[in-house]
């Protein structure tokens, strides 16, 4: 079996929802990590044998196989293939994990993958996936042997429940989340991997007219922004600010989650150059990590987030590792409950765990997201020296997916 390698691995600063991305569209966002890869590692578009594109709503803007239309809008020519999938909030993660695949299986040498999602332009849900509970034909398709059917707040409130967490565990969460992503930035440990975006914002001026009806009328004017820092971080969050929020799912009093200790909806890409450990030395390339073993399971789909437990479980079987034995962990904060139960039941350190922040500060782009955090980890394991890591991902519906790289 070949080795799959990490050779680079950079993503886009997250814009929050309505945030500098808003007039960018989702085509643009998706080709900006691609045009930095070549940047950075000076091949031939020719040289990437396929891109491998999670996106969890892929449709009106993000339609139309958006993997395949990014390289071509990144000035790659039309000779790149392109490839779309949807493991819901796991997808670009499981585009790695594809791409590794293929590689190790000896059908490919280089591959891109990654992911992208607007949540602005594209808003969840625009797909039709989203209110269950209103839609009999997805009711009768996934739920007919359930009694019920819940979103995913309620499944983090459920999980909440059968740990015993109360809303300042929860909250500490979140604090540490904020407070490590300002502190990660302020040292420059993101400067490696978040690639700055280009963009041109749209604004109306308003303008006198001199004629007899003295009207007034607007135009539209554009501005160019670089956008270089994820804008959805609030790091002077504390408990107390936190202890102030309205719940988001349940009435208060009833539940423990409010936006303060859940993901944020945001905009971004993400995208990994992975390759046979040949094809990196070919090409004069220095690779980061070697991704080690892959993991992906079905859990209950009405609880539905509790799937990174068994994933680690087994992901870590698979590579006859045990816990102690991973020195870095991404655990994604799509709900607090979601680590929470996690290092519950795993026994990790919460210390070695989203050491540079999580979705609670950085926000949660969907279909990037488990690419994004596969890029935290490589470049994390170069910069500390560190020898192992491991990212795993909550799924909508009731899966997990994991990954265990370890540093070259």
């Amino acid at each position: 079996m070949n080795s799959a390698v990490i050779v680079d691995a950079v993503r886009t600063p997250f814009g929050k929802r309505g945030g500098s991305f808003r007039d960018t569209h989702p085509q643009d966002l998706a080709a900006a990590p691609l045009e930095a890869l070549r940047e950075r590692n000076g091949f031939e578009p020719e040289t990437i044998e396929d891109v491998i594109y999670g996106c969890v709503t892929p449709v009106d803007e993000q339609g139309l196989n958006i993997a395949r239309i990014a390289p071509m809008v990144a000035g790659w020519g039309d000779i790149v293939p392109g490839v779309q999938l949807n493991r819901m909030c796991g997808s670009g993660q499981q585009a790695a994990n594809f791409a590794a695949a293929n590689v190790m299986a000896g059908q490919h040498d280089v591959l891109v993958a990654g992911g992208v999602e607007h949540m602005t332009r594209v808003p969840m849900g625009s797909d039709g996936a989203d209110g269950a509970d209103s839609a009999d034909s997805l009711t009768d398709t996934y739920f007919k042997h359930f009694d019920e059917v819940t979103h995913q707040g309620e499944g983090a409130e459920r999980i909440a429940e059968e740990y015993g967490f109360s809303r300042s565990e929860l909250d500490e969460i979140a604090v540490d989340s904020q407070r490590r992503w300002k502190e990660a930035w302020d040292e420059g440990r993101y400067d490696d991997q978040i690639v700055p975006v280009e963009t041109e914002l749209e604004g109306e001026e308003s303008e006198s007219r001199s004629d007899s009806d003295s009207r007034t009328g607007s135009e539209t004017t554009r501005e160019t922004v670089v956008v270089e820092q994820d804008e959805h971080p609030r790091p002077g969050t504390d408990a107390e600010t936190l202890a102030e929020l309205p719940l988001s799912f349940r009435e208060e009093g009833e539940g423990v989650h409010h936006p303060g200790n859940a993901s944020g909806i945001v905009d971004g890409s993400s995208a990994l150059l992975i390759a046979s450990e040949e094809a990196a030395a070919e090409h004069g390339w220095d690779p980061m990590a070697r991704i080690v073993q892959t993991e992906v399971v079905g859990v209950d789909p009405v609880t539905m987030l509790k799937g990174p437990i068994p994933a680690t479980e087994n992901v870590l079987e698979k590579a006859d590792m045990t816990i102690g034995d991973i020195d870095l962990f991404e655990v994604n904060e799509a709900f607090a409950a979601v680590p929470a139960a996690w290092l519950e039941e795993t026994g990790a350190s919460w210390e070695d765990v989203n050491v540079n922040g999580g979705a609670i500060a950085h926000g949660h782009p969907l279909g990037a997201t488990g690419a994004m955090l596969l890029t935290k980890l490589a470049h994390e394991l170069e910069r500390t020296g560190q020898d192992t890591a491991l990212s795993t991902m909550c799924i909508g519906f009731g899966q997990g997916v994991a990954t265990i790289i370890e540093r070259v």
